[in-house]
């Protein structure tokens, strides 16, 4: 497997090089240069196999000869075996059509787990014949940050180094990030939103001086390794509901555009997917830009789902490079044009391509509550915000009444404990293996949102290339 990038100026890599890379020397993102597919009886004989058989044969095509099947099979069962559900990502039906995927039962209560302790391995194993010591960057709207620092902490040849936005994560994800007490993970808190945290990580790749001094690497949404480990709750899910005889929904709470990407590609896979319904919050770029073309920056509103408090959807450009029919010629001046404006109209024939399988919606902070509310008081389940917003979008698709909807189950409850208790009138549990989590000590450094305060801390701390 060959991977490009989106700008079309980066060298080709195979799968391990695209892994240790992250993003691209041209400043675009990987992806396969050819979408590998899954026939109709591949697909129908997924069905019963236990999630690591299912993650091996969707992510066998992507990762080549870099591994053989053997190798990637441990991997998945190491990463794996951490999550506290047997099923790793079980479904949960609310209702007669509804669904909810469970993706929170890893080490840090979020979906980013599902990803992240197999990045961490893959980094680990292809680390292992290398003279290489690998600076892991990355920026957190709250559950990266905490997901990558549980799976690389401790780790041989590998700093992290993850900024957050002070005072906008809550108090569980912070905790979940700065406790980490292991001496190659760094937490930095910022002055500013992520979309500022995300904008210096992507400007330390860019610095060609900075970056030349250090094994650059990257755990976000941009690393392609990360991506694709995603997209096998989407196959996972489907053919438990009927695929490949069976289309299914999904609706998808997201602000950096990673984890509805993964079911783009499961669908170019071959999966037959009904919709993706692109659930926002009121920091709504994504759904302006596929429903009115309108992708521009607005001001970053601070909700109770913080995750999704981003307007720079970093890989909502893997999707623009297939709307430009794969010219990264063509893409790359469209970007260089985006990030001077802060602006862009994608044009009626794109919208129209993106619509036969994206959908989106906004939802307020009322129906979001509304939504945790009724799944409370109808199926006897606390949901957290992220969730809550997917769940009311899913409600409100309009999709043909026989096509079931899964919604994503991006973050266990307790990790928004202050939002649920508002709407709900109960206040979830922190699971029993993070209990402690508010007796230990907190580490972490307090920086401004300026390019050479941080490059001047992570030099100082990381390891230069040699």
């Amino acid at each position: 497997m060959r991977y490009i990038s989106t700008r079309g100026a980066a060298p080709v890599l195979d799968f391990e090089h695209v892994t240790l890379a992250g993003l691209a020397s041209d400043g675009g993102l990987y992806l396969p240069e050819t979408w590998p597919s899954l026939g109709r009886d591949e697909i129908a004989s997924l069905a019963g196999l236990s999630y690591v058989d299912t993650a091996v044969a969707v992510m066998a095509p992507f990762v080549g000869d870099a591994l053989s099947r053997e190798d990637l099979r441990g991997l998945c069962e190491a990463a794996y075996g951490r999550f506290h559900h047997a099923a790793v990502t079980p479904l949960v039906q609310l209702d007669a059509r509804n669904w909810l995927l469970e993706l929170f039962h890893g080490p840090t209560l979020a979906f980013k787990d599902v990803a992240l302790q197999l990045l961490g391995l893959l980094f680990e194993r292809f680390l292992s014949n290398r003279d290489t010591h690998l600076t892991v960057v990355g920026a957190t709207s709250g559950d990266t940050g905490s997901a990558a620092i549980d799976a690389l902490a401790g780790r041989a040849k590998v700093d992290i180094f993850m900024l957050h936005p002070h005072g906008r994560v809550s108090d569980v994800q912070r905790r979940q990030m700065t406790t980490v007490l292991a001496p190659n993970v760094h937490n930095i808190a910022i002055d500013g939103s992520f979309d500022d945290a995300q904008a210096l990580v992507k400007a330390m790749f860019a610095d060609r001086d900075f970056a030349g001094r250090f094994s650059l690497s990257a755990v976000n949404s941009i690393n392609w390794a990360r991506l694709m480990a995603q997209v096998v709750y989407y196959f996972y899910a489907a053919v438990r509901l009927g695929a490949p005889d069976r289309p299914v929904a999904f609706s998808v709470p997201t602000g950096n555009f990673g984890d509805v990407f993964a079911g783009y590609v499961a669908a170019k896979m071959g999966l037959p997917v009904a919709k993706l319904i692109v659930a926002t919050n009121v920091n709504d770029i994504l759904h302006r830009a596929l429903s009115a073309g309108d992708y521009s920056v607005g001001g970053v509103t601070p909700t109770a789902a913080p995750s999704m408090d981003i307007q720079v959807s970093s890989n909502f450009e893997r999707l623009l490079f297939d709307l430009h029919g794969r010219d990264g010629a063509a893409l790359a001046g469209a970007m260089q044009g985006f990030e001077s404006s802060r602006t862009m109209t994608l044009a009626q024939p794109m919208r129209d391509t993106a619509a036969a399988l994206f959908a989106s919606a906004r939802i307020d902070p009322d129906s979001m509550a509304l939504a945790m509310r009724s799944a409370s008081e109808t199926a006897c389940m606390l949901i957290d915000p992220h969730t809550a917003i997917g769940l009311a979008a899913a409600r409100g698709a309009d999709l043909p009444a026989e096509v079931p909807v899964v919604t994503l189950a991006t973050a266990h409850p307790a990790k928004f404990r202050d939002a649920v208790e508002r709407a709900t009138g109960q206040r979830p549990l922190l699971p029993a293996r993070i209990a402690g989590l508010f007796e230990r000590e907190e580490r972490y450094d307090h920086l401004p949102a300026d390019l050479a305060a941080i490059e001047a801390y992570v030099a100082e701390r990381a390891t230069p290339t040699r």
